[in-house]
């Protein structure tokens, strides 16, 4: 009888979609069940701009990407920070680079242009710590096949922000997290 249960607790969390975490790699893990109701997707994060002020600002290492069930993520890796990392999301009708004000076609129905309080560079050895181009893909990003993103773009690093342009299938809701030395942006699937 226990065994059932328990097996009926799980399924429902897995049905309300509450098994779904931020792993240690920044990365979605998929529910238990293998997949979760559709109905279990939230969409109350909305679509207006979200900031936050930093308290630690260290180098941009990596950027990476995974789907989940619900939505598509986007991490920025910034090793070694240990206080609150900064950044600013909004949507935009047009991706500029920051600096030079120079027009970066980004490819999808809608943009999500990305600050991180994270150059890309060391700010004492000026060594590039992450190989964003501008106007680039993202290098080692691959988006193909992804329910929300469609394109992404390296603007720039100035002033110690890097500043990514995120295209997406539509004008959609997202939410930023923060999970340790990690910037987490997801983009929901549908509304």
């Amino acid at each position: 009888m226990r065994r059932y249960w328990a097996t009926g607790v799980a399924l429902a969390l897995a049905g309300a979609g509450l098994v779904a975490a931020v792993g240690p790699a920044g990365a979605a893990t998929q529910p238990a069940s293998g997949a979760a109701s559709p109905t279990a997707c939230s969409t109350v994060w909305g679509s207006t701009v979200k900031q936050a002020i930093d308290t630690d600002s260290k180098p941009l290492r990596n950027v990476t990407t995974s789907r989940g069930e619900c939505y598509d993520r986007m991490v920025f890796d910034v090793k070694g920070a240990t206080g609150k990392l900064g950044y600013y999301v909004g949507y935009v009708d047009a991706f500029h680079q920051d600096g030079s004000g120079d027009p970066i076609p980004v490819g999808g129905g809608a943009i999500l242009e990305i600050y991180v309080s994270a150059p890309s560079y060391d700010p004492v050895t000026l060594r590039q710590t992450y190989g964003g181009r501008a106007a680039k893909p993202l290098p080692g990003v691959d988006v193909t096949g992804y329910k929300t993103f469609k394109d992404t773009r390296f603007g720039a690093s100035f002033e110690g922000r890097t500043q990514i342009g995120l295209g997406v299938r539509a004008r959609l809701p997202f939410r930023v997290l923060q999970s340790g030395d990690k910037l987490i942006v997801d983009v929901a699937h549908k509304w």
